[in-house]
């Protein structure tokens, strides 16, 4: 049986809150690194897209360390913004940021899953995930899981990694993503399988095109763009839910 193979099913969801309690304190500095700084331009590219408007709700899934929760909250201004993550030590550190930000009373951040968001249907203007949809056990039922709880004409974004198209870079990608950023991890962090599981995590991930089709054919969006960022590296996806005017 292969590593792959064990950490699927039942057993990922595991390993990978294993993988982000360990990770936490090194989160962002390693983020910064092994992007060349470009997972901060994508967000500035999604928070464009969205547009969010002063007062508008948001609620950000699986937010790791709360820089995408803080962009929303500061777009906002006034609009209660909640940051939802399944780990602990992830959530201290974004707490921290929260709190230096001056954010802590229009921030609300909460453990909890992804699967089984806790408010009722058509609570917020926005839902997010970012860098996380591939993680979860089930990617198309988060998508549905953050469009029950957007309301009609409200927005679901993810802002993920993806696979670039042009095969000369392609390679160029994988030979980087596959070989060279776990010994960064290892390096820089002292964690070499939970940075070697960030490029297993993509493998059966599927493509911009093919993510952008199913959230397309899941019945929950009546508009979905997609734009590829870097090359395909990462893409954005941006699904409006139903029911708006």
């Amino acid at each position: 049986m292969s590593r792959q193979t064990k950490i699927t099913g039942e057993s990922k969801q595991k390993f990978v809150h294993q993988v982000f309690e360990s990770i936490a304190d090194d989160y962002d500095r390693m983020n910064t690194l092994l992007s060349f700084r470009r997972h901060k331009a994508w967000r500035n590219t999604a928070m464009k897209k969205m547009a969010v408007q002063a007062g508008d709700t948001a609620i950000d899934v699986c937010c790791g360390t709360c820089d995408w929760t803080i962009s929303l909250a500061e777009a906002s201004a006034t609009g209660r913004v909640v940051g939802l993550d399944f780990s602990r030590n992830m959530l201290q550190v974004g707490e921290k940021k929260v709190a230096a930000r001056q954010r802590t009373e229009q921030v609300e951040l909460i453990q909890g899953n992804a699967m089984e968001l806790p408010f009722p249907d058509d609570t917020f203007d926005h839902a997010t995930i970012g860098f996380a949809l591939r993680n979860v056990p089930d990617y198309r039922h988060v998508l549905q899981e953050m469009a029950r709880v957007v309301k009609p004409g409200g927005q679901v974004v993810s802002l993920e990694l993806s696979k670039p198209t042009w095969p000369p870079f392609r390679f160029v990608y994988y030979l980087y993503f596959q070989r060279i950023l776990p010994w960064l991890g290892k390096w820089f962090a002292d964690r070499y399988e939970q940075y070697r599981w960030l490029p297993e995590s993509l493998v059966n991930f599927p493509d911009y095109k093919e993510l952008a089709r199913v959230m397309e054919e899941d019945g929950c969006f009546e508009q979905v763009e997609v734009k590829p960022l870097t090359g395909g590296i990462a893409a954005l996806h941006v699904g409006r839910v139903k029911g708006g005017v």
